[in-house]
């Protein structure tokens, strides 16, 4: 467990500390088993891929997916959005994301539109940080092939639409990918509910697993338009130099990261003994309790719905006549409270909350070992440097 006088608040950019378990495992392969995945028939090996494929049963059962070779591993969030951006589109094609969403969309993006001719719609949001469904729908024109949205804000914590926007999506025959890096192990999440034909998530956030890991859902029959941007040995069908077009092999070139998946599938288990319903509830109270103690304060604004309920546990404020860098390393510094200030890599988000000038925001994200405690003293520490504000 962490140091008593640490109080972690960066959850947002990863989980920590970890499940218990999750250190165990990783120790434990490293020190005793060390075999790569896929490579060898000997008892070690095939002690490996059990466990490798263990943790992606339980990742498409987390997300209520019944064939777990659907799930994808990459080396994290963004490695399974650039698959799937860059393996998806096409000359030509036209794409509907949002403001809202992460570096690992935008830039893609602009890449594609730069390089492969793709062109982009970019909604905008409320003021609350949330998007109007309808407009997925009012921007789809001849030749829109795909839906983009982060399902939870980073910057905002705003939760999205996404069960609407996937409705939207399949009616009009147009394939819908969520980026699930701040909603996977916060909230429940079922991609056939949403509707979803791709989902991409980090290992090491919600999840609670090591850094280096990454996942990515591809619905049955994306698989014929998806193309592998990475080719390479399998482990499979290694007499041809032919990449394998079969799932999830097509998608996995390489030696896997087997010390960070099987840490992973420790995490994995940790979340379903603990149950995400109940580590949503646990964030969301929470949350509002933080929300609730911002509020009261003087010079202090507050990003996203006041709402718990619609927001996940990232909440992002600034403190008037702060920059938000000084606010961060004052409650580093003075309060041992570690938070993350600036962009966080939405820099649409920010031109859209009009925090670009100051430099961003300050940004408190709270996770599945955050206690009352930790968040009474951060409101605390907030009161104290707004009281001082000039």
């Amino acid at each position: 467990m962490p140091p008593t006088n640490r109080i972690y608040l960066d959850n947002a950019a990863t989980s920590w500390p970890k499940p218990a378990a999750v250190y165990d495992a990783v120790d434990r392969y490293m020190r005793k088993n060390g075999a790569p995945a896929g490579r060898g028939t000997y008892g070690e090996a095939i002690e490996v891929e059990r466990l490798v494929s263990e943790s992606r049963k339980q990742i498409a059962d987390l997300i209520g997916v019944s064939d777990s070779k659907r799930i994808i591993f990459t080396s994290n969030g963004t490695d399974s959005l650039n698959l799937a951006l860059h393996g998806l589109l096409r000359a030509g094609d036209h794409v509907v994301t949002t403001v809202c969403e992460h570096n690992s969309v935008l830039r893609p993006l602009r890449q594609l539109e730069k390089n492969r001719d793709v062109t982009v719609t970019r909604v905008e949001c409320g003021a609350s940080g949330i998007v109007d469904a309808t407009a997925f729908e009012a921007a789809v024109n001849s030749n829109t092939k795909l839906f983009v949205l982060t399902q939870a804000s980073n910057v905002t914590g705003a939760i999205q639409p996404a069960e609407t926007i996937g409705r939207i999506a399949n009616s009009r025959g147009i394939r819908f990918l969520i980026d699930a890096a701040q909603s996977l192990g916060h909230v429940p999440l079922n991609a056939i509910e949403l509707r979803a034909h791709l989902i991409a998530a980090p290992g090491h956030k919600g999840l609670l697993g090591p850094l280096g890991t990454g996942v990515l859902y591809v619905a049955p029959g994306v698989e014929a338009y998806l193309h592998a941007t990475r080719q390479g040995g399998t482990g499979t069908l290694s007499e041809t130099d032919y990449q394998p077009m079969t799932m999830p092999d097509k998608y996995e070139s390489g030696n896997h990261n087997v010390p960070g998946i099987v840490g992973l599938g420790a995490a994995l288990t940790y979340l379903t003994e603990r149950g995400v319903k109940h580590i949503a509830l646990h964030e969301q109270e929470l949350t509002s309790r933080l929300l609730n103690g911002f509020l009261s304060l003087d010079n202090v604004t507050i990003y996203g719905p006041h709402d718990a309920k619609q927001r996940v546990g990232v909440v992002s404020i600034n403190i008037e006549g702060y920059d938000p860098q000084e606010v961060a390393t004052m409650l580093d510094t003075a309060y041992s409270i570690q938070v993350r200030s600036g962009f966080h890599c939405a820099p649409l988000m920010h031109e859209k909350l009009s925090t670009r000038d100051c430099g961003g925001t300050v940004r408190f994200s709270v996770g599945a070992f955050t206690t009352h405690e930790h968040v009474d003293r951060a409101i605390q520490a907030v009161s104290e440097i707004a009281a001082s504000a000039i």
